[in-house]
């Protein structure tokens, strides 16, 4: 007989709490909290390594280069599967770049440091010009003895 199959309870189209979430509950004041946020984080590690190398149209291989030549440190699932961020996709991304334009591995990786901590520096430099005045607390003042 062909009986039509019924879901398993839990397991409708409709998105409810996850099951890990049953056993190990998110606390009410934890960011973790609203999904929104994790949309929101660029560094929220969101994508297995399958789909980052189908996303970035790079092999497994690739991203597993990049893991060794300490470019991106993915994070792990439970199960230890390397999950990438939307920022480690664009570090990614600027690698195979440079990688295609014939630049060594390690000089790539190399220049995406660089060019990483160049725009950190201009953030910082920015952010300091918006907002010179620092309260005196914060300013060093002379060694007092």
């Amino acid at each position: 007989m062909n009986k039509e199959m019924k879901p398993a309870p839990g397991a409708s189209r409709r998105r409810g709490p996850c099951p890990f979430e049953r056993c190990h509950p998110i606390p009410e004041d934890s960011p973790d909290r609203d999904p929104a946020g994790k949309l929101d984080d660029e560094d929220y590690p969101a994508y297995s390594m399958g789909h980052a190398a189908e996303i970035l149209g790079v092999t497994q291989a690739f991203l597993r280069s990049l893991d060794a030549a300490k470019l991106l440190t993915p994070g792990r699932s439970e199960g230890g599967h390397r999950r990438y961020s939307r920022y480690q996709l664009r570090l990614a991304a600027r690698a195979r770049e440079l990688i295609d334009q014939g630049t060594a591995l390690d000089s790539a990786c190399r220049i995406i440091i660089l060019e990483d901590q160049l725009a950190e520096a201009r953030r910082i430099n920015t952010e300091l010009q918006q907002h010179p005045h620092r309260p005196k607390s914060d300013q060093p003042g002379p060694a007092s003895g």
